[in-house]
């Protein structure tokens, strides 16, 4: 060819530039970062669901207590307002399994040290958590042991409900007491509890004294303090040093605890952190024995995306209106009518409301409310406690006002 060209050179590269072999080159390095993209691609995502197989599989389903309700399904409450769900969320103190033998022998039993009924309206508008004592006097059905017998039905403390047949009986004890429907239950023991505050990096409170308790190895300073989840666990279990001694100051006490955490996981640099929210999301689901419904990570995230946005104010927490049984001042019975009336607003997702502090000339049956957790006041019109107990509560009626706190609550304002 003139001037020296070859065929074969032109072929390499069609124009005086080499732009045909440059573009060859640039499909050829499209090609591969496609190729290498995709594997990424796949990586992540075998990632994301190994990820969330392992998220899944932490989860034990409670299927003998779903067997068990199912054999008693005809002495059921019926849920009453549809969307509305009421779960109950029992803290376990077994000693049994990793991190939980430091805290006692185990017998081979055991109890609810906590019990919330927590009831979520419908609509998710608001958010009530409301504190049963295990000391309360209930009456106790007749429920599965372990071991496959029964037990008698008996008139005994409530947290003798778990001891007997574990979450069934004591769900079947609750709807007794209160006749709401348990739509779902979770249980955490104490190990799950600590692992669910250090996987927030801790939860902060305020104390208004400091804490020296050697029995629960905590020495805290007053004011603002981050506990990590051994001194969350000691602080909500303590009793002799902290308060006047009673069950009640410390589940008041365990409300205000839930309510900084339930602010702590609802924070953007938790749940907007991927970081952060693995662990959060391990460590809840590896210390969560739930109802079948509730034991996957599909149910569990239907139930958040269905709370996520309540506002802190409108998540609430009270103990049942309660004051001591009066043959053993060491226990406690519900004050009625307040307990029911609080059990039918709830039966009928009708709004509750909690104060801080009552006023002092606010009475129920005469009874002066300083020194008490029971206090249940209605509009001041003399009519409140003229309802049946089977007639519905009208959704809008004025909200009756218990003694409580709610999640933005700050205790050291």
């Amino acid at each position: 060819m003139r001037g020296g060209t070859d065929v074969s050179d032109t072929a390499v590269g069609a124009s005086p530039t080499g732009s045909g072999l440059i573009r060859r080159r640039r499909r050829r390095w499209i090609r591969g970062t496609a190729l290498g993209l995709g594997v990424l691609t796949l990586a992540a995502g075998g990632g994301v669901w190994a990820v969330y197989v392992k998220l899944d599989a932490n989860i034990t389903p409670d299927q003998a207590a779903a067997a068990e309700l199912a054999r008693y399904e005809k002495e059921r409450p019926t849920a009453l307002v549809k969307g509305a769900m009421n779960l109950l969320l029992i803290g376990s103190d077994t000693r049994a399994g990793g991190g939980n033998r430091r805290y006692g022998q185990d017998s081979g039993t055991e109890r609810s040290d906590t019990t919330i009924l927590l009831h979520l309206s419908a609509g998710r508008r608001s958010a009530t958590a409301v504190s049963l004592p295990r000391d309360l006097m209930v009456d106790v059905p007749a429920c599965l042991r372990r071991d496959g017998s029964r037990t008698e039905p008996m008139f005994a403390m409530f947290n003798y409900a778990f001891q007997a047949g574990g979450s069934a009986c004591t769900i079947r004890t609750v709807e007794k007491l209160t006749g709401i429907r348990i739509n779902h239950h979770m249980v955490v023991d104490f190990n799950g509890f600590k692992e669910m505050v250090d996987a927030v990096d801790g939860v902060e409170i305020c104390l208004k004294e400091p804490i020296r308790d050697k029995d629960a190895k905590l020495r805290l300073p007053a004011g603002r303090v981050t506990l990590d989840g051994e001194q969350a666990l000691g602080y909500v279990r303590v009793r002799k040093s902290l308060g006047d001694g009673s069950d009640t100051d410390r589940m008041n006490r365990q409300q205000r605890f839930l309510g900084a955490l339930v602010s702590k996981v609802r924070s953007n640099d938790v749940l907007l952190n991927p970081v952060k929210l693995y662990p959060v999301l391990d460590a809840a689901t590896s210390s969560l024995t739930t109802d079948p419904g509730l034991a996957s990570l599909r149910g569990l995230y239907d139930l958040a995306r269905g709370v996520r946005d309540i506002p802190t104010e409108r998540v609430q927490f009270l103990t049942v209106p309660r004051e001591s049984y009066v043959y053993n001042a060491n226990r406690d019975q519900l004050v009625e009518p307040e307990a029911e009336k609080l059990f039918e607003r709830l039966r009928t997702d009708a709004p509750v409301a909690v104060a801080a502090e009552l006023p002092r000339d606010s009475t129920a049956k005469g009874r002066d409310n300083t020194d008490d957790d029971y206090s249940l006041y209605g509009p001041d019109d003399g009519k409140s406690a003229a309802r049946r107990p089977d007639e519905p509560v009208a959704a809008d009626s004025p909200a009756p006002t218990f003694s409580g706190t709610t999640a933005d609550e700050d205790t050291c304002e």
